[in-house]
Parts: structure tokens; C-alpha cells; sequence
């Protein structure tokens, strides 16, 4: 049998990791920032497996003969798709977090062999808990100095040199100088000399810069050290640095290329330094451990203050958000004329979604690839349309949009499922979507007191499908940045509160959490309804304590077809004629002619 691409290159690894007298390797998803979303260049376990979605690991095994010699690990928003888009005679597939690679490798692994991994696509917390596993079984984890993959990988992409950009004090609502001084602050509090600054997104907050280094996210490739005297050291490509960008961070930001941080690091030698281990892989740790640094684990100081919108973000979310929702409004309205017809596919709905986003004028990139679903397709959760899985909008079936958009003002992100007629919508279709719609509108009206997490608040979004015997297998939301990660921690709802295990970031005012519960039913159709909401202060008479709720911030109209209203309460009711007027009040004047009729029609009270 002739081997296809993958396999080909599955075989080519495994020759790679015998000639090095190594027993496997792991592959997982990442940069040396631990990003998301990840450059071309990093793209490694997309190259191998053929999975391109953002969150999953390969296990390899270099012994082919092996039952099983490789697996693919994802969690519920990928069981579907990692199905489709990898060979599973190839790859055994794992459910996170049912099952864990250390876990797995534990199983299967052989006594004296030695699996590898990269240490700079591996954080801290991983390889000690992997450490301990495999030495148990009487196996070692072995750090490679070069990545394997790159050794194959002949054609591989070169890391983006394209322009780091200035952010302005407008939009960020705050100045380098002045963030800067708050790390200072910080550093001198915890008698700390520097920190290593390694998230992509912390060192644009930090510096108010952007780039376009990573697909869909604003941020260059760099490195930081922050230090106690509020300065710092850049550490980036120098030809992506114009003058500019020199006078906007001023003498106090010493830039230097990229290849000088390792030596940097090895500088810090008997200097109290701060490393985030969430977000800082094992190689950053062992070149200070190598340095003699005293290394203390605590969390990028700029994490929170990034989570906590300043008056200026919020306002400019604001405006991304009514410009976008009139996008998306003309984008809906488009589609309630032209799908019907049976001429409308996934991609050409995406692109005509992208144009109108691109319209406004302000449009830097989409913030994801947009998730264009019809029918079956909508029900895999974080799909990708290609040209291989486009599939024709059917009259009389569901339709699942997910899509967003990056403005210099905001970050933007938003999910309307929507009925393609002429006919009426199945009675179990309108029950699901009702439920969902629900479970949305209960956490938009939660009020609850300072110190409540997301994980508290999750339940009120699944009740009513829970009521039902049914569930989604993704978080219900996640926080947002301001013109920068669409998926932005530390906070999150979820069911499952601590998204690397420690203690979950309770909900604080300025924070932009997503709300999106959905429902799922495999081989035919897919459910979501996401708004973007903005913690705020909720002034209770007779309150005992701080209370805090939402603002909902996205305005585009919610599928009135699907609604079944009799499930309906008079709040919730009350909510749906509240959102409206207020959608057509702010979006209404930024579309017209038959988009603003439809608009009218669309927000019209039950």
C-alpha cells in the first residue's frame, strides 16, 4: 500500500527518533510562548497529523510494531473533528481530560526507553508530572536540544518578520511608562528583581504594541524582562523595530534581537526572578536553574491588570462591538435572502461574513477562522470549513455561524445559529435552541457578590439543557482581550473552574467573559448562541457586601424561528425585548435600506 502524506511523515519521524537512539516523542500544539494560536512555523503537529485545530498533543512512538505506536489527544470540542482530519490507523484517539499523555504514555511505555520532548514547547508542570510518570515505569523523559520535527520537515515556514506596530494611549487607555511602573511596583513588593515577560499577548499589553506575527491574534514575536527600576528589555527581531517604534518605547525599553534572550537569562545569575509557569515553557526555567537565578514561581504581573478593562477599553469595546454587530447585522440579513435559494455553501457565506466585517473600515483581521457550519457540520464544535468539507446551505435546516473580528478599539466575537426556510423548524430543534437561548439569558442576569467564580456561575447556563438529559462538552466562557487574544485568561466559566489546575481567578469589574452554551447532536445539526459580556458593579438597596453582574456588550438580533415561546418566562421574555430595543436602538442607525427593515422585523417584541 502506498503511504499518503502523513503516514509518510509519521515514518520519517520515527527514522529521525531511532537514528537519534530515542524511543518517542511528544507533540503538542505550541510556540515557545505557549500560545494558542500558533505562527506557520510552529504549526508542527498540523504538519504531522493533519489536525489543525487549537488545542490537542501526538504521542509517538519510534517502534511502529507498537499497539498502539502513536496517539492523538484532544478534548470535547475536537472528538469529531480530529476524526475527520486524522488517520486512525495512524493514531489511537485519547479523550482529554479522561485520559492524559503522561497517563498514556505510563501504560504503554517500555521499561528503559526514552521519550522526548522539546522543552521549549513544554511547560514546567508538564514535564515534572511526565518525569515522575515515566520514571515510575522505569523510562526517562530526555529534553532534545533541536525539535526532531524541524530536522523532516524540509519546506517548513520561517518565523513572520512582518512589523511590530504601535498601540496607541487612546485605544490602550494607559501608558507603557505607567504599566511599567505598576510591574516595578509589583517587583519591589515581592523583593523580586525581574520577571520574565514570555506570553505573546502580556508583552503587547505591557509595551502597547501589536503585530500580525500570528494569524487572527495582534502580537509580535518577542521576549521580555521586566525589571524592578521599570525598565525592561525587548527582545525581538530588530528588523521587525521602524523608528516609530523606538520613540514610542522610549530609552527605558532596551530592544535587542531575538537570539540575545537566552544569553540574557544567563545574566540573571543570583537575582531573584519572577517566571510564570502557566506561561513560560521548561527550557526559560532550566537556562536560569543553569544560571543560578533564584527562580520564584508567580503569575505574570500582567495578567490581571490585562483582564481588567480600563474605562478607554471598555468604551472602545463598545464601539467594536455596535460596528461589528452592524456587519453582522447586513451579513444576516444577506443570508436570510440568499440562503433560502439554495445557493449559498459554507465558504461563501465565511467570505461574505469576512467582506461585510471589512466594510466597516477598521477591520485589522478576523479574530478566528470564522466557524461556518450548515447542518452536520454545525455540530462539530470548533469546525473548519475547507474545500473538502463545504457543504451547501440546505433549505429548511440549521445554520451555525461563529466569527469575529479585530479592531484597533476591540475584540470581538459572536455566535448566532440561524433557521434556513421556507419550512417551519422541527419541534426538537426549536426545544434545544430554546434551552440553550435560556441558559444564555440566565447567566446575561446573574448578579452574585464579589469573590464569585466562573465555575460557580456555570450551572445557571446548563440548567435547562441538563433538564432535558443533555449537555455541551466545552466551557461556557472565556475572557477576551482588547485588540488582542479573542481567548484571553484568566478567566473563564466552565464546569471544571481551574484551566491548568490551580486556583480559578474569580470574576472581577472590566473583565469580558463570552457567554455561549450550546447543543450538539452529531450527524445533523449544532446549536450556540454567544454574546460577549462585560463585568460591572450592580448597585443593590440594602446590599451586604459587593454584589457584581453583566453588561452585554453584542448586539446583533437572536433567531426569532427557533424560539420556542412557550418555554419562555415572563423574565426571560422581558429579556429578549430588552436586548432587542437596544440592538435596534445603537445598530439601527449604522445600516439602512432593506438591512434596516429586516433589522426592524428581526427586533420586533414576542
Amino acid at each position: 500500500m502506498l503511504m499518503n502524506t502523513h503516514e509518510a511523515r509519521l515514518d520519517a519521524l520515527r527514522r529521525e527518533l531511532k537514528a537519534r537512539g530515542l524511543d518517542g516523542f511528544v507533540v503538542p500544539i505550541c510556540d515557545e510562548h505557549m500560545s494558542e494560536y500558533v505562527g506557520g512555523y510552529a504549526r508542527r503537529l498540523a504538519w504531522l497529523t493533519g489536525f489543525d485545530g487549537s488545542a490537542g498533543t501526538a504521542a509517538v512512538f519510534a517502534d511502529e510494531t507498537l499497539a498502539p505506536a502513536a496517539a492523538m489527544f484532544v478534548d470535547g470540542r475536537y472528538t469529531l473533528q480530529v476524526r475527520d482530519q486524522v488517520d486512525g490507523r495512524l493514531y489511537a484517539f485519547e479523550d482529554v481530560p479522561q485520559t492524559g499523555v503522561a497517563e498514556w504514555l505510563g501504560r504503554h511505555v517500555r521499561e528503559g526507553a526514552r521519550i522526548a520532548y522539546d522543552p521549549w514547547l513544554h511547560g514546567k508542570g508538564w514535564v515534572t508530572a511526565t518525569e515522575k510518570t515515566l520514571k515510575e515505569k522505569g523510562a526517562g523523559l530526555i529534553a532534545v536540544t533541536s525539535n526532531p520535527i524541524d530536522a523532516i520537515w524540509e519546506d517548513r515556514p520561517a518565523p513572520s518578520t512582518a512589523l511590530a506596530l504601535v498601540h496607541e494611549d487612546r485605544f490602550a487607555g494607559r501608558t507603557s511608562e505607567a504599566k511599567r511602573a505598576d510591574v516595578s511596583a509589583w517587583l519591589a513588593g515581592k523583593k523580586l528583581d525581574a520577571a520574565v515577560i514570555t506570553a505573546l499577548d502580556s508583552i503587547a499589553w505591557l509595551l502597547n504594541i501589536r503585530g500580525s506575527d500570528v494569524d487572527r491574534t495582534p502580537v509580535a514575536l518577542s521576549f521580555v524582562i521586566a525589571r524592578a527600576d521599570g525598565s525592561a528589555d525587548l527582545f525581538i527581531d530588530e528588523a521587525k523595530v521602524t523608528p516609530d517604534l523606538r520613540a514610542h518605547l522610549g530609552n527605558a525599553v532596551h530592544i535587542a534581537p531575538r537570539e540575545a534572550f537566552l544569553p540574557a537569562l544567563a545574566e540573571l545569575a543570583d537575582r531573584r526572578v519572577a517566571v510564570d509557569p502557566d506561561h513560560a515553557v521548561q527550557a526559560i526555567f532550566s537556562a536560569l536553574d543553569a544560571a543560578g537565578a533564584d527562580v520564584v514561581e508567580e503569575r505574570d504581573p500582567t495578567i490581571l491588570p490585562k483582564a481588567c478593562k480600563n474605562e478607554a477599553e471598555q468604551a472602545g469595546h463598545r464601539a467594536a462591538q455596535a460596528r461589528d454587530g452592524a456587519a453582522e447585522t447586513r451579513f444576516l440579513h444577506w443570508l436570510s435572502v440568499e440562503a433560502p435559494k439554495g445557493g449559498v455553501d459554507e465558504m461563501t457565506a465565511a467570505e461574505k461574513l469576512h467582506l461585510f466585517r471589512r466594510e466597516t473600515g477598521d477591520l485589522r483581521d478576523l479574530s478566528f477562522d470564522t466557524i461556518s457550519g450548515a447542518g452536520p457540520n454545525g455540530a462539530i464544535v470548533h469546525y473548519r470549513v475547507s474545500p473538502e468539507t463545504n457543504r451547501r446551505l440546505e433549505p429548511s435546516s440549521v445554520y451555525l455561524v461563529d466569527s469575529g473580528g479585530q479592531y484597533p478599539d476591540g475584540t470581538t466575537d459572536i455566535t448566532r445559529t440561524v433557521w434556513i426556510g421556507p419550512d417551519e423548524p422541527p419541534a426538537e430543534v426549536r426545544d434545544r435552541f430554546t434551552r440553550v437561548l435560556q441558559g444564555m439569558i440566565a447567566l446575561s442576569l446573574a448578579v452574585f457578590p464579589r469573590g464569585t467564580r466562573g465555575s460557580q456561575l456555570d450551572v445557571l447556563a446548563r440548567q435547562f439543557i441538563w433538564q432535558a438529559g443533555l449537555d455541551y462538552q466545552h466551557g461556557t466562557g472565556h475572557g477576551v482581550g482588547s485588540f488582542l487574544s479573542v481567548h484571553e485568561g484568566p478567566q473563564r466559566i466552565a464546569k471544571n473552574g481551574g484551566a491548568q489546575g490551580g486556583t480559578e481567578q474569580e470574576l472581577l469589574p472590566g473583565m469580558i467573559l463570552s457567554n455561549e452554551p450550546g447543543y450538539y447532536k452529531a450527524g445533523e445539526y449544532g446549536i450556540r448562541i454567544e454574546n460577549l459580556l462585560l463585568v460591572e458593579p450592580r448597585e443593590i438597596a440594602g446590599a451586604e457586601g459587593e454584589f457584581l453582574g453583566f453588561e452585554t456588550l453584542t448586539l446583533v438580533p437572536i433567531e426569532p424561528a427557533l424560539v420556542a415561546r412557550e418555554l419562555l418566562s415572563a423574565t426571560e421574555i422581558a429579556w429578549w425585548n430588552a436586548y432587542h430595543a437596544r440592538v435596534l436602538a445603537v445598530v439601527g442607525p449604522l445600516v439602512d435600506g432593506a438591512a434596516k427593515a429586516w433589522l426592524e422585523t428581526r427586533c420586533r417584541p414576542i
